[in-house]
């Protein structure tokens, strides 16, 4: 019970690796509230997390929808020991085929959305709580058909410097995990027909110095210990959590 009595927000915690790290802070004894733009979902998910799991519907490009559902966790809750900063959008394509609307909707959600996340929160936070960014391995490497997404995840590992500089004065650490390659149901979102989605999968295993793709239990792992106080002297990090794919 590594977080037990804390409190944590994850947003975009109805789906992926958000829902993965919610389960896993359940396990760990956190009180824990997740947000998401799919209401369905977010039932699903509230659900599966049990009675005491919080779920409030919120776009985190809006700040007053962000401040809606801080205000729903301090009711409930009436503080944040944790904020994870994990929801976020991709858009794969040729730079010749990215449109100005794919670009304002990665800006807004993957940096501004990240930003207002934390911003939100910080009423809330006092000495000893944990932000931790959901950021990507591909921030450092580049890949074609992914420069504007990359772009984005590059500027959320610069705002976790700042803001944990920023905030070290409060006690309150601020760190990214990047993951590599992770199944999640994001891949079935691109449009792509099935049999694509599963080669890019073969694909993606094989460029992984492990073998194989991560799954989001690898992500909730590294969210847990910086969740935790083991990570009490672990500000303005970067946990790479990508199996090589980043490092090697």
């Amino acid at each position: 019970m590594r977080l037990n009595g804390k409190v944590a927000v994850i947003t975009g915690g109805n789906s992926g690796i958000g829902l993965a790290i919610a389960r896993a802070f359940v396990r760990e004894g956190a009180k824990v509230a997740i947000s998401g733009r799919n209401a369905a979902t977010l039932a699903t998910a509230r659900g599966e997390l049990g009675a005491e799991a919080l779920a409030v519907e919120a776009d985190i490009t809006h700040g007053a929808e962000l401040l809606r559902l801080y205000a729903a966790v301090k009711e409930r809750f009436g503080r944040i020991d944790v904020v994870v900063a994990n929801a976020g959008i991709n858009r794969a394509a040729p730079i010749e085929f990215i449109d100005e609307s794919a670009i304002d909707a990665l800006l807004a959600t993957n940096i501004k959305g990240t930003f207002l996340t934390v911003q939100k929160a910080l009423p809330l936070l006092g000495a000893g709580a944990s932000v931790i960014l959901i950021g990507s391995t591909l921030s450092h490497k580049g890949v074609p058909m992914m420069s504007v997404y990359s772009a984005s995840k590059a500027a959320q590992r610069s705002l976790a410097r700042s803001l944990a500089s920023e905030l070290a004065p409060r006690q309150i650490r601020v760190n990214v995990i990047s993951p590599g390659t992770i199944d999640t149901p994001l891949y079935d979102k691109f449009g792509l027909p099935p049999e694509q989605v599963a080669a890019n999968k073969v694909l993606f295993a094989k460029m992984t110095p492990l073998g194989r793709m991560g799954v989001g239990e690898d992500i909730a792992a590294g969210a847990v210990y910086l969740a935790s106080d083991e990570s009490s002297f672990v500000t303005g990090s970067e946990l790479a959590i990508d199996g090589g794919f980043g490092q090697l």
